[in-house]
C-alpha cells in the first residue's frame, strides 16, 4: 500500500479485508488476550519465531491497521501505537535512552514536553539541553560525550518556528545519534520528517489524526534508517537480560529499534492504546487530508485577518508574508501550514486572558487540532509551570493567545474574535 497516494494509504493501508472477515470498515478487537493453538504455538509467538496476537498491551489487530497506516503516510518502515502523545516520548524514549544519558532538544517544546525533559526526565538521570533551533550548528554544538539523541517539533507549540530539519539532521548524522522528530503539529499530511532526515517520528494521535477531540493516542513510527550498531546502543548489539538474551540488530536489523519499543517498551512502560481509541483515530485518519487543507486556509486567512486589527499588536503565523519563517514554509510546508496560529493584543497579560474568557465559538480548553475551533491563554495555563526565562524560549510571551483553527465559517470566527475584542477597554 506504501506505493499508494497519501489519500489512499489513509483509506486503505494496512487493512487487509480478506483477514478481517470481509469487513469494510476497520473492526473494533475489543479483547484483552487472544488463544494460542498450542503450547508451541505460544512459544514461537512469545521467541518472534512467528508473528502474532499475544496480549493487547503489547499488540491487537484494530491497532495494527492503525500502524500500518501511519507508518505509510510518515513512509516509516513500522510503527507502534501509544496512548498518548506524552505516552509515546517517554516509551520511545526509555527504550533509548538510561541513567547518564544526555539529549540535545530545541527550546520551542511545547510546555509538558519540556518540563518533562527539564524536570522528570533528570529524576530518572537523563539530561537535557535545549539550544536555539534556528541555527542548526547549535545542535552540534551542544553535543556530549554520553550524547544519545536529538528531540525537535517539527512545527514548535506555540512558538510555531519552523525548523530546517535537513540541517539538523546532518548534524545528527556526525553525532551518530537518532534524530527524533515531533510531527504532531504540522500532521503528515503536510510534512515528512522522514524524507528530510529524521529517524524516529512522534505523533500526539490525539489532535489533528484524531481530529476531534474524542481520543486520546499517541505513535512511535521509526524510519529504519539508523545504525543502531554504531557502538553507542548496545542495548541493540548485546543480549537483551529483558527478553531472553535477544540481539535486537542481529535478528531484526533496520527494525530493531521499533521491535524494541513493542515487546519492551509496550509490556514494561504499559502506555498502550486501547483497541476503541485506535478505532476513533482511525475514522479521523480517513480524512486527514482534506482537514489540513481546510485548516490551513482557515488559519492563513484569519492570520491575514488580525494583521489588520487596530486590537491586535501582533500575529505569528508561517504562511504570513511578514513571518520569518516563511522561507522554510515556503520549503518544507508547502501544501499548508496547519490551523495554529497566535497573536497579543493591546493591554497585555489581562486583556489576553479576557479575550480567551469570552469567545462564543472558540472554545477555551487545551487542545489542538479539532475540528472545532479552540482558544487558550499559554502563560496562564500549558505553560504556567516554566518560568519567564523558560517560557520566552518556547515563545510564550504574557500576551500570547493561541488559536487553533477549526473548519467553522470564517466570516463566523471572524465575528467571534469581533465580539471578545469589543469587550476591551
Amino acid at each position: 500500500m506504501s506505493d499508494q497516494k497519501f489519500a489512499t494509504n489513509a483509506l486503505h493501508a494496512g487493512h487487509d479485508v480478506t483477514a478481517n472477515g470481509g469487513t469494510r470498515a476497520v473492526p473494533i478487537y475489543q479483547s484483552t488476550a487472544y488463544v494460542f493453538n498450542d503450547s508451541d504455538h505460544a512459544a514461537n509467538l512469545f521467541s518472534l519465531a512467528e508473528f502474532g496476537n499475544i496480549y493487547t498491551r503489547i499488540n491487537n489487530p484494530t491497532n495494527d491497521i492503525l500502524e500500518q497506516r501511519l507508518a505509510a503516510l510518515e513512509g516509516g518502515i513500522a510503527s507502534v501505537v501509544c496512548s498518548s502523545g506524552t505516552g509515546a516520548i517517554n516509551t520511545a524514549l526509555l527504550v533509548l535512552l538510561k541513567a547518564g544519558d544526555h539529549i540535545v532538544a530545541s527550546n520551542s517544546l511545547y510546555g509538558g514536553t519540556y518540563n518533562l525533559f527539564s524536570v522528570t526526565l533528570p529524576r530518572l538521570g537523563i539530561t537535557t539541553t535545549f539550544v536555539d533551533p534556528s541555527d542548526a550548528s547549535n545542535f552540534g554544538k551542544a553535543v556530549q560525550e554520553n550524547t544519545r539523541a536529538f528531540f525537535v517539533e517539527s512545527l514548535g507549540n506555540p512558538k510555531l518556528d519552523v525548523l530546517d530539519l535537513k540541517a539538523i539532521s546532518k548534524e545528527a548524522q556526525a553525532a551518530e545519534v537518532p534524530f527524533i522528530v515531533d510531527n504532531t503539529v504540522a500532521s503528515p499530511a503536510l510534512l515528512n520528517p522522514i524524507e528530510h532526515g529524521a529517524n524516529i517520528v512522534i505523533h500526539s494521535l490525539t489532535k489533528y489524526i484524531n481530529g476531534n477531540g474524542t481520543a486520546l493516542g499517541g505513535a512511535i513510527i521509526d524510519a529504519g534508517t539508523f545504525n543502531w550498531a554504531n557502538g553507542k546502543f548496545p542495548e541493540f548489539t548485546e543480549p537483551s537480560p529483558g527478553y531472553h538474551g535477544l540481539v535486537y540488530h542481529d535478528a531484526l536489523g533496520p527494525a530493531a529499534f521499533i521491535a524494541k519499543v513493542r515487546i519492551e517498551g509496550l509490556r514494561d512502560h504499559g502506555a498502550c492504546l486501547s483497541p476503541f481509541n485506535a478505532f476513533q483515530i482511525i475514522q479521523g485518519l480517513e480524512t486527514l487530508e482534506v482537514r489540513m487543507k481546510k485548516h490551513s486556509e482557515n488559519a492563513l486567512a484569519l492570520a491575514k485577518w488580525l494583521e489588520g486589527r487596530d486590537e491586535v499588536t501582533w500575529v505569528n503565523y508561517p504562511g504570513l508574508d511578514s513571518s520569518k519563517y516563511k522561507q522554510l514554509s515556503d520549503e518544507y510546508l508547502p501544501n499548508g501550514q496547519s490551523s495554529i496560529l497566535t497573536f497579543g493584543v493591546n493591554g497585555g497579560f489581562e486583556s489576553s486572558k479576557k479575550i480567551a474568557d469570552e469567545t462564543k465559538i472558540f472554545s477555551l480548553l487545551a487542545n489542538i487540532g479539532d475540528t472545532k475551533s479552540l482558544i487558550i491563554h499559554p502563560a496562564s495555563t500549558t505553560h504556567q509551570q516554566l518560568d519567564d526565562a523558560q517560557q520566552e524560549s518556547t515563545g510564550v510571551t504574557k500576551d500570547l493567545i493561541r488559536l487553533s483553527v477549526g473548519l467553522e465559517n470564517l466570516e463566523d470566527l471572524k465575528a467571534d474574535l469581533e465580539s471578545a475584542f469589543a469587550t476591551l477597554d
